[in-house]
């Protein structure tokens, strides 16, 4: 039997245990189950160009390796951290030279394709659509926002899904079964218990899975009498080290989960809300990033239903500020409670857009002579600042006046919702525009004079 050091010397178990033949490989039944899209071209033997697009551990480079395997290609394989302009010309000059030799086609595949620059997708690009090369690229962001648009249109885009708990439970006995390449020469039980801890721990990845069961099987003592390793709880805890969090601050499980907690604000749940929070905080989200889109909630989903909302959100980034972790994120906790269970109301956010698209069709439309500055006599005797109204100057502080460009004086914007403190002042408004609207047409009727029925 081969001792530990020689065993870890070798390829990691992710690596022995890859699937070899179409058959071996586990999950992605929604591609590989009998007539789906990847079945019925594996059954062609003729694949087009792909981009795989999924979480780490979920087939995308075994799955190239049994593509050009089953079309008898030439494969060539970059990492696109690593790959160069003049990489990919070489490929091409390759895969010329293998056609005009084998009758082959050349693949070539690209890991973390997303990380190729715009120059190196240029350069690509006429090779994959001559179809000199074929490519296939694996990713873990989301391709459109990465993969310049003429060279998106040329692949088709397959989403690879994490790995259910059935699928990774198979891959797992597999790996202690197999003694070729798995660990099946170091005998293993596994408690119920450590094997949940594990395939909770991997979130849907089996590199992650067998990376961990490795380590815990050869770090742990076979019994002196049985020679059986018995995997507990504490065995796995010890070699997990730390909870599992699958979490790229500048990819897709930044957006994903901030957009849960931010969903969650206003849905109104703060059961949820703290819960991604604590996800976020748990994986290493920078707090003030957290503290900011609370801001953004309290101003887009709450607004004026409960003005309070958004000073309650900036003392708790600048309580966060002043406290740092791990005193700092209870203020941020106390913050999205509140937002979540306040009143919730749009209408400010709304408004603001029906302002904008209206201000971008009339930036040209001249300001009113009653609203313009005058602070000389030339520009009074203009009639600049003529006809206005001074609103405190008046009993009740407020005047019917028109603020808003001639020919829009019945824009509306702003349409407070029925709830909370925008509730209050709901009714108040809807009066005051239609005095406003009766001001208006009075000075039509009337050939711009206003009568003492009009002001009231």
């Amino acid at each position: 039997m081969q001792n530990v050091t020689t065993a870890i010397a070798r390829e990691p178990l992710a690596e022995r245990l890859r699937p070899r033949q179409l058959d071996e490989f586990v999950g992605q039944r929604h591609l590989l189950g009998h007539g789906k899209i990847l079945w019925r071209y594996f059954q062609r033997k003729d694949f087009p160009s792909l981009i795989f697009w999924g979480p780490p551990g979920t087939g995308k480079t075994t799955l190239a390796r049994l593509i050009v395997d089953a079309c008898n290609g030439h494969f060539i394989s970059y990492s696109a951290v690593a790959a160069t302009v003049q990489d990919i010309r070489h490929a091409a000059k390759e895969a010329e030279a293998v056609w005009k030799k084998e009758a082959r086609k050349t693949w070539l595949f690209f890991d973390e394709i997303h990380r190729l620059n715009k120059a190196q997708q240029d350069v690509l690009l006429p090779y994959v659509e001559s179809g000199v090369l074929r490519l296939i690229g694996a990713t873990t962001e989301n391709p459109s926002f990465a993969i310049i648009h003429p060279l998106l249109s040329r692949v088709h885009v397959l989403v690879l899904e994490p790995l259910s708990r059935d699928d990774l439970r198979r891959i797992m006995h597999i790996a202690l079964s197999d003694t070729e390449r798995g660990i099946g020469e170091y005998p293993a039980v596994i408690t119920p218990e450590a094997e949940e801890i594990m395939l909770s721990w991997s979130g849907g990845d089996a590199r992650k899975l067998l990376n961990t069961l490795e380590a815990v099987v050869l770090t742990t003592p076979p019994d002196p009498e049985e020679g059986i390793r018995l995997i507990d709880v504490d065995a796995v805890r010890e070699a997990m080290q730390r909870p599992a969090v699958r979490y790229d601050r500048a990819g897709d499980q930044h957006y994903d989960l901030i957009s849960a907690f931010h969903k969650s604000l206003r849905g109104s749940d703060p059961d949820g809300a703290l819960y991604w929070l604590a996800r976020m905080l748990h994986a290493g989200e920078d707090p003030l990033y957290i503290a900011r889109r609370i801001v953004q909630a309290a101003c887009e989903d709450v607004s004026l239903a409960d003005p309070f909302a958004v000073v309650q959100a900036t003392a708790a980034l600048q309580a966060y500020q002043f406290m740092g972790s791990p005193e700092g994120e209870l203020a941020l906790a106390q913050a999205a409670v509140y937002i979540a269970l306040a009143p919730k109301s749009n209408a400010v956010y709304k408004a603001l857009k029906k302002a904008r698209s209206l201000a971008y069709q009339t930036g040209t439309v001249p300001v009113p002579l009653h609203l313009r500055n005058a602070p000389t006599d030339f520009m009074k005797k203009m009639g600049f600042g003529l006809e206005y109204k001074y609103p405190h100057d008046f009993p009740e502080g407020w005047i019917p006046q028109c603020y808003l460009p001639e020919g829009y004086e019945d824009a509306i914007f702003y349409e407070p919702k029925s709830v909370g403190w925008e509730g209050k002042w709901r009714n108040v408004l809807v009066k005051r525009r239609e005095k406003v609207r009766r001001m208006i047409k009075g000075q039509i009727r009337k050939g711009g004079s206003i009568d003492n029925d009009e002001r009231a």
